[in-house]
């Protein structure tokens, strides 16, 4: 559970390192390499199994300007693949001690594969590459069978989740650590639902791609302009009025005379009781 709140934050150090890396390997000064070469990454975050969140992701060398410029010749795919394992192998993150815990290092696991990713080469394609993250996207916790798609807000909404028991157990453990002075900060239990991991399912580096205020821009302008048949544009609008249409007044008002003779029987039984 402290490794899925950590998550995030390893990512985050993984991503620096291997910027270090690959500047020190091609003889550049770390704050020198944004001049030469950009790191663009899009990572997916699933959860196996066991209920372990392990992560996707696909990580491109480009020019300093990003996905449209040229990336330097020194760029290759086995400097980033050899960056990446390194980096990978590295990095760590520090919890803070606790006396039911003690002190952990969090780390990636053992099992870290880096492929070469080429359209038209040994690597897979890049379409198949997109439907491959496209389908962890579109999974949410409950269908992975680790968590749930809404917080909890007792111990007791845990105990009634509809989860296996392994899920419930970590789920329970994420509740008492959350109640921790020293695990304040994570807000374990505002997450318990997702087994402690704060972060997003899908994140990407900036220049990676398009980005959704653009796509929503795009989407906004194309409906506002795209012809469609049969479609009746009125531009002009003024107000009619509000409240109930004729025939829902004389429901209403039907409604209001049961309740007030509802409340009139009510006080005579109530006073007839009291004279007795």
């Amino acid at each position: 559970m402290l490794w899925h709140a950590h998550a995030s934050k390893l990512w985050d150090r993984f991503v620096i390192d291997v910027r270090r890396r690959l500047a020190s390997s091609v003889g550049l000064v770390q704050s020198r390499f944004a001049h030469h070469a950009r790191l663009s990454f899009a990572r997916v975050a699933e959860y196996q199994k066991r209920a372990a969140v392990h992560v996707h992701a696909v990580v491109r060398l480009d020019g300093p300007s990003g996905a449209d410029d040229e990336p330097p010749a020194w760029a290759t795919a086995q400097l980033l693949i050899d960056a990446v394992h390194a980096s990978a192998r590295r990095v760590l993150v520090h919890t803070p001690y606790s006396a039911a815990v003690g002190e952990l290092a969090l780390r990636w696991g053992n099992q870290v594969d880096a492929r070469s990713l080429r359209v038209d080469g040994d690597g897979p394609h890049d379409d198949a590459v997109a439907a491959y993250v496209a389908k962890y996207v579109t999974k949410g916790a409950s269908e992975t069978g680790a968590g749930l798609d809404h917080p909890v807000a007792t111990r007791d909404d845990i105990k009634s989740a509809r989860v296996s028991d392994h899920v419930r157990a970590l789920m329970h453990t994420c509740w008492s650590l959350g109640g921790l002075p020293e695990f304040e900060y994570l807000r374990l239990r505002s997450w318990a639902h997702t087994l402690g991991y704060r972060g997003h399912i899908l994140t990407k580096s900036r220049a990676y791609s398009t980005t959704y205020a653009f796509l929503r821009a795009e989407r906004a302008d194309h409906m506002g302009h795209a012809d469609i048949p049969g479609t009746v544009k009125e531009r002009q609008w003024r107000y009619v009025g509000s409240g109930h249409t004729p025939g829902a007044v004389l429901i209403a008002a039907g409604v209001a005379d049961d309740l007030a003779e509802s409340r009139r029987l009510g006080l005579e039984a109530r006073h007839e009781g009291e004279c007795y």
